[in-house]
């Protein structure tokens, strides 16, 4: 638009019209360009505040003063800044002070600076001490009243009773007495500092800041600002909401960690009658690699991990500007996140990244070359001289600087390693030139030469050469890195800081610098060719303050969101973390001592000594308040001292100097005995029901015991700690490597078992089940079939191996009778399944489940398998008889071993890969689909296709490889993805700059796309298809079709100008999956809309299929259709100006996403297979007629497979697919028996007679019906007995579905029903908490569930469109819910 209309302005006639206008004309179009310009700032996700009126809303920001404010306070005060703008309201900058010995004036000031700086203007200054006498007074209020008590309880006393929900022996004084023991604490005595006022709210509230709080405690320091006017000072819980009403406070804002004292805030309010604010609650910000509590941050400075509250590495306010970060990066930083809820950990990287944007435009350009590693080169027939270059080549205003040119340059010694003679190169701002010399020293270039070619102006295949003239003038300069302070990405709840920091993290080069870096000034901000973005901070100086000599420039690198900054020049060298503040000198810096050398006469004793002085000097010099330089002198020379020992001994060295005592030599005999010992520990601790964190660091002993075996021997210790009795080692075989697997296999299983039983962080879980798959996928290369359940090896007929005497007297305990402890777990269950039913107390529920669990573990360790399902014994002992035998020599193993009814998942496995198709593949998870199978899915897509495309749809093909930031942009949506993404890291042996994910989905592939081809209205609808694959990395146990790592799909993403349109488009896409299910498939679908808790993320409303599978009793999603709304619009800008002009604001297109994938085909075999094989529908089996000519002999067989090729054309022509299977190396048995496998709807059986009565004998392969059909009209009488298939089939599936599809309002036969293999449609309120307790409280504890369904508990399927009657007349099916219900939803168990 701009070019256009500068083109225009230049024709005269344009100009002449422009300045006929009117002149209001003229200054509204001035104004509205204004307007627009202005309301281009880019926001988040802002909530309107409840009850919010225009120049009424009062917002506060209550820092305390005990630390500098970090970036995770930036977000609080921004973001109540933004509400005081937006509103023209106020905002009240408080300091919260009750606590004196926290309080610190000179932290008050930085605070200030630091809201400043930020740009934040407040309207009222106030500090909660200013309240002081009147919160007293409400204190007193509530003693009178009785809501209030005095507690003289031991501290930790008082947490137990808390935790026990116990009252204080104190909760029921007298007011008199506790009046009296008020008195005591105002006073200060010494029985007043045992004491402290507590709320007396609710003891047994499940909410434990309601279980009686404390709201004042005696303090001995004297205030900052009170001085010793009081001895008692109030909480911060019990002082904030009164002076937040006092003040006026219309919103007070908090983060979500804060909701649990919602309730505990508003009862002081109410109970005091004051004005009630409205509480708002936004997620805190969370950053990867980072912690942001002050209490851990002053660990860092208080213990020199940092050289202050300042430091580059720190997320403070401070930390980061002094790193580079702009504030203008910052603001837009923090008000991106907007003030929603949901929680999530940012990268640092799109931080970094927008910084960059703000830097680049205006960052002057200099050169530096690295000190230790350049290359002198010589230009031949060049003059010295120096000219003026601007300072940045795309921005003149910035000014200019000098830059040398002359005969002697230096370049970086990598990318003179790369030059080679007659080589044509560029160097930056200089010109072509060409290589005519390359010295060299054994491979390392020593020396060049290049002679000028400046009237070469081709620079397109030349090598980029970045250059500094060697002058006299050359400064010294030091580039600082930084790495994260923190190695891990994600701190656990559980996981301690402190044993992620033993890394280093500050690295620096010496660098000989362009003499124009002498003008920065501290706080600049460059570039420096090649190597990024920098901050000033120290300027050069001549003559330093302190030695008199010269110091050279610091320079700290600032991030710019890549993972690696120097691409082209050698890596950052790691050098002593404070080499920066070296100058060129002898002199020391005052305060700093001599750095003591490493002699070989002094050992690593010595040198704990000289640390541990050194370290207290540190000390002193902090306590003492030093001049911040001198410390810095210090701290480099103790991390010096460090360095050296580390070199010295390879080990950091430890705490307080003290050498460490020499390590005992330890047998693997002792490390067994110190492991079944801590075995016997960790499993006394959880019988008697210890603390988690008591048994978790017992487990961790443990774990580092069987890692400290293992690495002394290279293997795992074996089970109970007992070395294995020793034995003359057979020659290895097959056999035993596959014992030893199963070993293994059972080992891992049960691990994996342990830790998804204490429900452990999926960074745990995920690389356990990686192993297991892959102890299983060895297993099965090296015998050719699965592993056994359990890992334990099949019984078969051998020898009765020599066992020990330590064998025989382990396995003598185990004495007990399966049969009988079948007996115990089925009368245990039937107590659990009781206790439930009546209502039970959870505590009791539990002691009845945890005996239940010890049941069944006994069983398995007895028999090595799990326990039968209840009611399932004689079923059980009936499968075992009729078990199928090993065939006999000669024969096949053609059918089916397993029935559908009795073991679901070994009948699915030996149907998919004996019906031949799936093939498995040597990367878990991955499945080669054989056209037995792709078929199918080309029958689905040819169909679909057809109807999308009637609908103006089309086909498109996007990347399969998607950035990380373009992955991350949307992150509600990608958030579902996150733990499925995977990643390419290398391209051949490099890694890659940036790591690249594999599509999990396409919404930020294709939307940023939509964004530019969309300008106005006229370019809507969009809307397109593409079919394609897509990769989610499951952890979870892989099946074939239902969920595999990587599956075939069609996806289609719509955008149009109206909503109503793009509603009309989901609805429409869905009753198209719902005929591709009904009329290709033969499957019943349930349609419906996905309940808030299961719709896609990021989008309005999700639409569905579910379809049931009758033998595992559980529905399975079909397909989806997705309306989106204006998420994704807005978040990529898909946009256009209102053709209608009713507002001058943009408008955003409505999306719509939908999709069908290839696990239609896993559920084809589920739905309609028996016992014999595949049964297909007719509408997508490969071969509709399989003719299998029968009675042949040497006479006939010419003339028969003649006939039944004639049939087969005949058939063909007709659109019917047939095959024919003349092969004769196998007997028409054997291919019958094949063909039922495979599925085929019809086999037609054509013999000598059959061929002389003109007839064809055929049989279905869904009712194995036999009839026989004239030739005379064949073609028409097989098109209509395969409708009639297809019909049937769909009955039948009806028939089933209808029969397990339940409609009820009571939660017993919810769950009874649940448990019997049904899905039902129950009244539902619809709130996603009541929704996570259905499926927690009905998730089965009587039985073993299937492995293979993730789901254990009744998960929402959908809000279906037929409802069975009125809900809004029930109440929520839920009974400890109680809200009325909203409409029927259908529930069951899903896979």
């Amino acid at each position: 638009l701009e070019r256009w209309y500068s083109h225009i302005s230049s024709f005269e006639a344009f100009r002449k019209s422009l300045v006929d206008l009117p002149q209001t004309s003229r200054e509204a179009n001035r104004k509205r360009k204004e307007s627009g310009s202005a309301n281009k700032t880019e926001g988040g996700k802002f909530v309107n505040l409840p009850g919010a009126k225009m120049g009424e809303v009062v917002v506060r920001f209550p820092p305390e003063a005990s630390g500098y404010l970090h970036i995770g306070h930036a977000k609080a005060v921004l973001l109540n800044q933004y509400y005081q703008q937006s509103f023209k309201g106020k905002l009240i900058m408080r300091f919260d002070d009750t606590n004196p010995d926290k309080e610190n004036a000179e932290f008050e000031k930085i605070i200030l600076e630091d809201v400043k700086m930020l740009n934040v203007k407040y309207d009222i200054f106030s500090f909660t001490s200013n309240h002081f006498g009147d919160i007293l007074k409400y204190a007193e209020q509530l003693i009178n009243k009785g809501f209030a008590y005095v507690d003289d309880t031991d501290p930790a006393v008082m947490k137990e009773e808390r935790e026990r929900r116990e009252d204080s022996k104190n909760r029921n004084n007298s007011v008199a007495e506790n009046l009296k023991k008020w008195d005591e604490m105002k006073q200060g005595t010494e029985y007043g500092k045992t004491c402290c006022l507590r709320a007396k709210i609710d003891m047994k509230s499940d909410n434990g800041c309601l279980r009686d709080p404390t709201i004042y405690r005696c303090k001995d320091e004297p205030h900052p600002r009170t001085g010793t006017a009081f001895k008692a000072y109030p909480t911060y819980d019990f002082a904030c909401p009164i002076v937040d009403s006092v003040e006026g406070v219309t919103h007070a804002l908090r983060t979500t960690e804060y909701h649990d004292r919602d309730a505990q805030y508003y009862w002081f309010i109410d109970q005091l009658g004051i004005r009630r604010p409205h509480i708002w609650d936004y997620s805190r910000l969370n950053l990867t690699h980072t912690v942001l509590s002050k209490r851990k941050l002053a660990w860092f400075v208080q213990n020199g991990y940092v050289t202050g509250w300042d430091d580059p590495r720190f997320p403070t306010v401070r930390g980061v500007l002094r790193r580079g970060l702009t504030v203008d990066a910052l603001r837009e930083f923090i008000i991106l996140q907007g003030s929603a809820k949901s929680v999530n950990t940012m990268s640092w990287d799109k931080l970094w990244t927008m910084n960059k944007k703000i830097i680049d435009p205006i960052a002057p350009r200099f050169t530096a070359i690295d000190k230790k590693s350049y290359v002198a080169v010589t230009v031949s027939g060049v003059k010295n001289e120096v000219k003026s270059v601007a300072k940045h080549p795309k921005n003149t205003e910035i000014g200019e600087k000098e830059v040398h040119y002359g005969e002697k340059v230096l370049i970086e010694s990598e990318d003179a390693q790369g030059l080679r003679p007659n080589q044509m190169v560029t160097m930056i701002n200089w010109g072509n030139m060409e290589v005519t010399g390359v010295q060299k020293n054994g491979e390392k270039v020593t020396g060049v030469t290049l002679t000028p070619r400046l009237d070469n102006t081709d620079f397109k295949k030349t090598l980029k050469l970045t250059w500094l003239a060697d002058v006299n003038n050359n400064i010294p300069a030091v580039a600082v890195h930084h790495d994260n302070l923190i190695s891990k990405a994600v701190l656990g709840k559980d996981d301690d800081f402190k044993k992620f920091i033993d890394h280093k993290t500050e690295f620096e080069t010496e660098l000989v610098g362009d003499p124009a870096l002498s003008s920065l000034q501290k706080g600049d901000i460059i570039q420096l060719q090649r190597r990024g973005y920098y901050i000033c901070d120290r300027p050069y100086t001549a003559n330093s303050e302190y030695t008199g000599l010269v110091s050279p420039c610091i320079l700290i690198n600032i991030p710019d969101g890549r993972l690696q900054t120097q691409p082209t020049v050698p890596k950052v060298k790691p050098a002593a973390p404070v080499a920066a503040c070296k100058a060129v000198a002898a002199t020391p810096t005052p305060g700093a001592s001599p750095t003591p050398a490493a002699t070989d006469g002094q050992g690593a004793n010595a040198l704990l000594a000289s640390i541990t002085a050194q370290g207290n000097k540190v000390r002193d010099m902090k306590a003492g308040k030093a001049d911040k330089d001198a410390i810095k002198a210090a701290v480099g020379v103790l991390l010096d001292l460090k360095k050296q020992y580390k070199d010295l001994t390879g080990q950091d060295p430890p705490p307080g100097g003290k050498a460490p005592a020499p390590a005992p030599q330890v047998t693997p005999a002792d490390l067994l005995e110190s492991i079944a010992k801590q075995g016997d520990a960790v499993r006394k601790l959880k019988a008697d029901k210890a603390a988690k964190n008591a048994i978790k660091a017992e487990v961790d002993k443990l774990l580092a015991l069987k890692k400290q075996y293992k690495d002394l021997t290279g293997q795992d210790p074996p089970p109970g700690g007992k070395a294995p009795a020793t034995s003359v080692a057979p020659a290895s075989s097959p056999e035993k490597s596959a014992n030893k697997l199963l070993e293994d296999i059972h080992v891992q299983g049960k691990l994996v078992r342990d830790l998804k039983s204490r429900k452990a962080d999926k960074s745990e879980v995920g690389p356990a089940v990686e192993i297991l798959l892959k102890l299983k996928a060895d297993y099965k290369a090296l015998t050719g079939k699965d592993a056994p359940p359990g890992g334990k090896a099949p019984q078969k007929p051998s020898p009765a191996p020599t066992t020990t005497i330590q064998q025989t007297a382990q396995f003598s305990t185990m004495s007990a009778n399966p049969a009988d402890l079948e007996d115990k777990i089925k009368a245990q269950g039937d107590k659990v399944r009781a206790a439930k039913t009546s209502g039970a107390a959870k505590d009791d529920i539990k002691i009845l489940v945890d005996e239940l669990l010890k049941l069944k573990a006994d069983y398995k360790s007895l028999t090595g398998k799990d326990p039968p399902q209840s009611g399932q014994r004689q079923q059980k002992q009936q499968k075992q008889q009729e078990a199928p035998k090993q065939p006999e020599a000669g024969q096949t193993r053609l059918g089916l071993e397993f029935k559908k009814l009795e073991d679901l998942p070994q009948w699915y496995s030996q149907v998919i890969t004996k019906s031949e198709m799936i093939e498995y593949y040597n990367v878990s998870g991955c499945y080669i689909l054989r056209p037995w199978a792709y078929a199918i899915w080309e029958h689905i897509k040819d169909w679909f296709d057809t109807e999308i495309k009637k609908l103006g749809v089309e086909n498109c093909y996007f990347p399969m490889f998607v950035s990380q930031s373009a992955l991350e942009q949307e992150k509600t949506h990608i958030e579902d993805f996150a733990p499925e993404v995977a990643w390419v890291t290398k391209a051949g042996s490099s890694d890659l700059a940036e790591p690249i994910a594999i599509r999990p989905t396409s919404e930020t592939v294709m939307y940023p796309s939509y964004a530019s081809w969309v300008q106005s209205h006229r370019d809507l609808p969009i809307r397109l298809n593409q079919w394609c694959n897509v990769v989610r990395w499951e952890f979870k146990h892989p099946q074939p079709f239902l969920r595999t790592r990587e599956f075939l799909w069609q996806e289609g993403h719509s955008a149009f100008a109206n909503r109503d349109e793009a509603v009309e488009e989901v609805y429409t896409i869905l009753e198209l999956y719902h005929q591709v299910y009904r009329d290709l498939l033969a499957i019943p679908t349930v349609k419906g809309r996905k309940t808030e808790k299961e719709k896609f993320a990021g989008g309005d409303f999700t639409t569905t299929v579910e379809g049931y599978i009758g033998a595992s009793g559980r529905a399975i999603q079909g397909a989806t259709s997705h309306h989106l709304g204006q998420n994704f619009s807005k978040m990529f800008d898909i946009s256009f100006e209102d053709p209608e002009k009713k507002t001058s604001d943009k408008l955003f297109a409505h999306q719509n996403s939908w999709g069908l994938t290839t696990r239609t085909i896993g559920v084809v075999v589920m739905v309609h297979g028996d016992d014999t094989g595949l049964v297909l529908p007719p509408r997508v089996a490969q071969f509709q007629v399989v003719i299998v000519p029968c009675g042949i002999n040497n006479k006939n067989r010419d003339e028969l497979v003649a006939h039944c090729k004639n049939i087969a054309s005949s058939l063909s022509k007709a659109g019917v697919r047939v095959k024919g299977d003349y092969r004769m190396n196998y007997s028409s048995g054997w291919k019958f028996n094949h063909w039922e496998l495979k599925g085929v709807p019809i086999r037609m059986e054509i013999g000598p007679r059959d061929m002389k009565t003109n007839q064809v004998c055929i049989v279905r392969r869904d009712t194995m019906a036999k009839a026989t059909l004239p030739v005379e009209n064949l073609d028409t009488s097989i098109k209509t007995l395969l409708d009639t298939i297809h019909d049937d089939m769909y009955q039948k599936a009806l028939q089933e579905r209808d029969a397990n599809l339940a409609v009820t309002t009571s939660w017993d036969e919810f769950c009874g029903m649940l448990n019997n293999k049904k899905i039902i449609m129950a009244p539902f309120c619809g709130d996603i908490p009541c929704e996570e307790c259905i499926k927690k409280d009905s998730a089965r504890t009587d039985m073993e569930v299937d492995a293979n369904a993730p789901s254990m508990g009744a998960k929402s399927l959908c809000i279906p469109f037929e409802q069975p009657g009125d809900a809004t007349k029930e109440k929520c099916v839920y009974p400890k819910c109680g809200n009325s219900a909203k409409y029927y939803t259908l529930f069951g168990r899903s896979y």
